[in-house]
This record gives structure tokens, sequence and C-alpha cells, in this order.
């Protein structure tokens, strides 16, 4: 199996020489793609020393992004590591599920994205909204924090239509978020709290691209109904 739509997202890092390091872990693990977001300091040259030779390649096509969004948005299958759990932070797999859904994602030759948060303090929850799923990886409760190369290798190592892309996902909530609002099913002050359950079961759905259009419709007309209701 290849990995070569394997997308390795770094939010954040601080330093570039994690960067090498995560470098390494990639070519180690038959990954060769680094997508780097809004990094604190980004020096190729200084990385380049903790990639070895072998990770020179892939320090050479890393790519800086603005947002998680937009490093993800090809991506049918997002996956974020935490070492935190509760509130937002349900259902997590552990790496061997996680290198089964990635496996099978892979097969069906769909991109994946495995997102590592920022050395001092893991995902945010802005970050973690962008993940159909989450995975963590079995540390002591004590020193729970992971080298980034640590946690880098763990999702990896293990290997009907097409799902969606991550930026499909996303227009769809948006449809759905402004369905809701209409028929008041979410609360105003904090919609996207209150669709957090709705994001829960459609990244576990894996929408399918037929079933994506067919929610996409049923947004639409649900406000042509409404706004030809408020035009009478």
């Amino acid at each position: 199996m290849s990995l070569d739509l394997l997308q390795v997202v770094l939010v954040q890092t601080r330093f570039p020489e994690n960067i090498g390091m995560a470098a390494r872990a990639c070519v180690n693990m038959g990954s060769h793609s680094i997508r780097l977001v809004a990094p604190e300091r980004w020096d190729r040259e200084k990385a380049r020393p903790l990639a070895t030779p072998k990770g020179q390649g892939v320090l050479d096509d890393v790519q800086v992004l603005p947002d998680v969004s937009a490093a993800v948005a090809d991506c049918s299958l997002v996956i974020g590591t935490t070492a935190r759990t509760g509130g937002w932070r349900r259902s997590l797999l552990s790496p061997e599920q996680a290198a089964g859904e990635v496996a099978q994602a892979l097969e069906r030759g769909e991109k994946v994205a495995i997102v590592f948060g920022p050395e001092d303090r893991g995902l945010d929850n802005d970050a973690i909204q962008h993940c159909q799923r989450l995975v963590t990886i079995p540390t002591n409760p004590e020193a729970s924090s992971l080298n980034l190369a640590q946690s880098e290798k763990a999702p990896a190592e293990g290997g009907s239509g097409r799902v969606i892309s991550s930026a499909d996902y996303e227009r769809l909530l948006d449809n759905l978020k402004d369905m809701l609002l209409r028929l008041d099913c979410l609360h105003g002050d904090n919609p996207d709290y209150f669709l957090m359950p709705w994001r829960r079961l459609l990244a576990r759905a894996q929408v399918r691209r037929h079933e994506y259009d067919a929610l996409m419709g049923l947004c639409r007309q649900v406000r042509n109904k409404l706004d030809g209701g408020n035009k009478a």
C-alpha cells in the first residue's frame, strides 16, 4: 500500500528542528508530504540537520498554509491527534483503529490527512472541528505529551463510492447549519457548539458523493420553501 496520498499536517509548530525530525519520521514510515499550518518559525535550513539525508526531499516539498481548513480541503478522511479527552473530544480511536481507517481510505484512492498540534499545547477546539476522527496514543498520564516525531509514527504504522473531501464536508455543514438556524433548531448564541453532534454524526457516516448531493438538495429545498413562505 502506497502512502503517497497521506498528508501530514503540522499546526502552529514552534521550532524548525521539530519539523526536521518529523520529515525524518515521514520517510521512515513511507510518507512524503508535510503541510505546515501557520508555523511560528519556519526555517528550512535549520530543519535540514535533523531530517537526515533521506528526509531532505520532504523538506523541499513542504507546503505552508494559513489554516487547517485549507490544509485538509482536498482530503476525504481527516484524523486529529489529541492527548486530552472529554468535551468535544469523544469517540477516540486507538492507533490501531486509526491505522485501519487510514489504510482503507488509501486503498480506495482517497487522500488522508493526519493532523498534529503545537508542541506545547496540542490541537485547539477550532482545529478539532476540521477533524472527522480523533486518535490518542496511550501514554503515562503524568507525562502524556509526546515528541512530535514520536507521535507521528503511531497512526502511520498501521497502514462503493468516493467519500467527499474535507472541503465538501465543511460546505455541507455550512448548509446544514444555515437550514437548522432557519428552522430554529440551533441556538443562535453559539450555533457551532450545538452543531457538534451533527459534525460527529456525519464524520462517522463517511458521506459519499451521492449522499452529499442528496443532503445538499434537501438543504436547498428547505431554504426555498422557507423563503417562499416568508415572501407570502
